[in-house]
């Protein structure tokens, strides 16, 4: 019998399966846009109005030595070895501070341009990291929707976009993306930031499009890098499909009829943005490098995702963890000063989240194993700065854990309705939660 997971590895209308969209590359965005000329209200793009960056930590982040309770003894006490020293954060207030890895994030909270959200999560936690990434994608505890957060703010609140209204830079499409209609486009392509960043062939960058137009594999792209380094691809629908054979078939060729990607428009779109901004070479600054490529060269495009993976620390954290924070605020400083070059810096917001946090008493490796509530970073000129929600208390546990103090369904709403201007909820989140006062 196989399990929840198999399936969703196997099938092609799982979240964590794509398709290759270049296969019906005939139609152009602009024969695209035609599907929507008629309509009443002509769709809102990131052309002309906000959008919003997801960035996944991937791995579960230690909150705690992120957002450090340094005036706490009940932080030293549990953490002997991994516990940071007052010189080692960056002072927020007379409680709390920020991971001294990231100057950059220290900075923008000075400025008033850097939210952060304390004690983030949900109710009856889950510390499986596909379980809980999937209830963070979903938006849905009980793990039971077929669709995503975003892939429902697409469908319900961007009628007639561009199938570019959302993309993803991971090795599949993530889960939020999962759509009955738009589920926007996954493009992983190592290939295609090296030819921008070297200015190269166009003949060879159009070729190696051409070679993803092959039937998929069957490669399981959830543990490996597609052999061809990169892809353009799209979910076809949530986590559960219930179109077998030939109405499977059909329905995949429906789907990217309605999703085709110009490859062409891609390149050129990316290529054409030239900055004086350097980013390092990790895998997020390049991501984000390409984020901020499209964004100039006027992506239709209103959510971008990003991940960031390796936080699953439970060995020797100390070093590894520095490392992945100290790459997160390079590859966002690089960004931000790329978007104030452009002048686009006041229309983006960059929203992180991780499917948990970690325990808050270190283990026997000089690790931490997983957790329940964490923290989670709002950035850009939108946002009004400062500390939102309550610390957790460190002795007033659930099984060795912090709660939580906010649902992050909160977060997820008010980003929707006060940044994405989304104008009805319900449809998305399945219900009304408390706003937070994020949006500046």
């Amino acid at each position: 019998m196989k399990t929840r997971r198999d399936f969703l590895r196997s099938t092609v209308l799982g979240a964590s399966a794509t398709w290759t969209v270049p296969m019906f590359v005939e139609r152009t965005f602009g024969q695209l846009h035609e599907g929507a000329r008629d309509l009443a209200v002509q769709p809102v793009t990131g052309k002309d109005d906000t959008i919003l960056v997801v960035l996944q930590l991937a791995g579960g982040n230690d909150g705690l030595n992120t957002l450090v309770p340094f005036a706490d003894d009940a932080y030293h006490k549990a953490r002997p070895r991994l516990a940071k020293k007052e010189k080692e954060i960056i002072k927020l207030s007379d409680h709390v501070g920020l991971n001294a890895s990231m100057p950059f994030l220290g900075s923008l909270f000075k400025e008033g341009d850097l939210g952060i959200v304390q004690g983030v999560g949900y109710p009856n936690p889950n510390r499986s990291h596909f379980v809980s990434t999937s209830i963070w994608e979903t938006a849905d505890t009980t793990n039971h929707s077929n669709t995503g957060w975003l892939g429902r703010y697409f469908d319900n609140a961007c009628p007639g976009a561009d199938p570019t209204v959302g993309i993803s830079f991971n090795k599949t499409q993530p889960e939020s993306f999962g759509a009955l209609k738009n589920p926007g486009v996954c493009l992983n392509s190592p290939e295609l930031y090296r030819w921008i960043h070297s200015g190269g062939d166009k003949d060879q960058a159009e070729q190696f499009f051409a070679d993803l137009n092959k039937p998929n594999t069957g490669v399981d792209h959830d543990e490996e890098e597609p052999s061809g380094g990169g892809s353009i691809a799209m979910a076809a629908g949530g986590k559960t499909g219930g179109i077998t054979g030939e109405g499977n078939l059909a329905f995949l060729e429906r789907v990217a009829l309605d999703a085709r990607v110009s490859s062409k428009t891609i390149l050129e779109l990316a290529a054409k943005h030239k900055t004086s901004v350097r980013y390092d070479g990790s895998p997020l600054a390049r991501n984000l490098n390409l984020v901020a490529r499209m964004i100039a060269g006027g992506m239709p495009t209103r959510v971008y995702y990003v991940s960031h993976g390796g936080f699953d620390t439970h060995n020797q954290q100390v070093n590894s963890h520095d490392r992945l924070l100290g790459q997160l605020d390079s590859g966002l400083k690089s960004f931000f000063a790329d978007l104030k070059q452009q002048g686009n810096d006041k229309r983006v917001v960059l929203m992180t989240f991780s499917e948990f946090g970690r325990r808050v008493s270190e283990n026997a490796s000089a690790g931490t194993d997983h957790g329940k509530a964490s923290c989670l970073f709002l950035a850009g000129h939108g946002i009004k700065g400062g500390l939102h929600g309550t610390h957790p208390s460190l002795t007033d546990l659930s099984e060795g854990d912090i709660k939580h103090t906010v649902d992050f369904r909160s977060v997820y709403g008010t980003v929707l309705s006060d940044w994405l201007k989304a104008p009805n909820l319900k449809p998305i989140l399945g219900a009304n939660y408390p706003k937070l006062g994020l949006i500046g």
